[in-house]
């Protein structure tokens, strides 16, 4: 695929993967399964080429008209990048590897909230998706609207990445005594062991989620490593597991429920089908409003 130039600026490698993990993120949501989007990934890269050309236009349109930004939109957003990354002291890491700092990344989250509003200035006569069309939407597309089975599970994780043999014995021993003192807490009390391993894992848990109590959410098989894996859908609900060594350490998870999968309802899927319908008419509008925005730009596609 040739690269893409706006008005002589070059559209990097990384905006275009950038658009492209939001795609495939998007559709994967919204119930397109993995083979389709492998089966259209040319397609789909070269719909994401196009987002970036028409975000970078975006970017130089709001830069022109210099829209008000509000702090506190700002703040959020910083806050929500700094939960994502695991802490502030990963954010400050992460700033100090691409070598910018928080006055500099401040502003280009001022960008994207200016982008943010423009878009939003683009929409403003969107309509909402109606229930007919969600009804319509359903019946039309009723054959992707089957769910395989999933867990809803917390873990706790001692990294062993880089560690020698005698380090990973402590790791070990380490998990194994956290483990120990969940059972013994929630020995007899199903909802003794769910606050014990919430706590556990805010305290000890090396994984991003251990802020949230280990929390992982929902998710269907093939989603984690094998190991882990295999040893969600087999247990029980309530149970703890013993320790589970994978690739990026020894972790041990609490089964809080599963679903079984299969054929879902409307009214299991109404919100997320009308969340797509609501994206594709705004993607529509924001279209049209680039395509005059590209109109009176220099595309290239060398």
């Amino acid at each position: 695929m040739k690269q893409a130039f706006v008005n002589g600026i070059p559209i990097s490698k990384e905006a275009v993967q950038f658009e492209l993990d939001r795609l495939v993120k998007f559709y994967a949501t919204h119930g397109t399964s993995a083979d389709e989007i492998k089966k259209n990934l040319d397609k789909l890269v070269e719909k994401a080429q196009e987002q970036a050309i028409g975000a970078k236009l975006l970017l130089d349109r709001a830069a022109q008209l210099d829209l008000p930004v509000d702090e506190k939109a700002i703040d959020a957003q910083l806050e929500n990048v700094i939960r994502q990354v695991g802490g502030r002291d990963s954010f400050a890491k992460a700033l100090a590897k691409q070598k910018i700092g928080e006055d500099e990344f401040r502003k280009e989250l001022a960008k994207g909230c200016r982008v943010d509003a423009l878009v939003q200035q683009a929409c403003s006569g969107v309509p909402e998706p109606t229930e007919d069309e969600v009804a319509a939407y359903y019946e039309a597309h009723r054959a992707t609207f089957v769910s395989s089975p999933q867990v809803l599970a917390q873990h706790i994780l001692v990294k062993t990445e880089g560690m020698d043999a005698a380090d990973k014995v402590q790791a070990l021993d380490k998990i194994k005594a956290i483990r120990a003192r969940i059972v013994a807490e929630g020995r007899g009390n199903p909802g003794a062991t769910g606050e014990a391993f919430t706590k556990a894992a805010q305290e000890h848990s090396d994984c991003p989620s251990g802020q949230n109590g280990g929390s992982l959410g929902w998710f269907g098989r093939g989603m984690m490593v094998p190991e882990f894996d295999k040893a969600a859908f087999a247990m029980k609900c309530g149970e703890v597991s013993e320790v589970i060594e994978t690739q990026f350490g020894y972790h041990i998870i609490l089964k809080t429920d599963e679903r079984p999968g299969g054929q879902q309802t409307l009214v299991d899927v109404a919100d997320s089908i009308r969340d797509l319908l609501r994206h594709e008419a705004r993607g529509r509008a924001t279209e049209a409003f680039v395509a005059e925005l590209r109109e009176k730009a220099n595309i290239e596609y060398r």
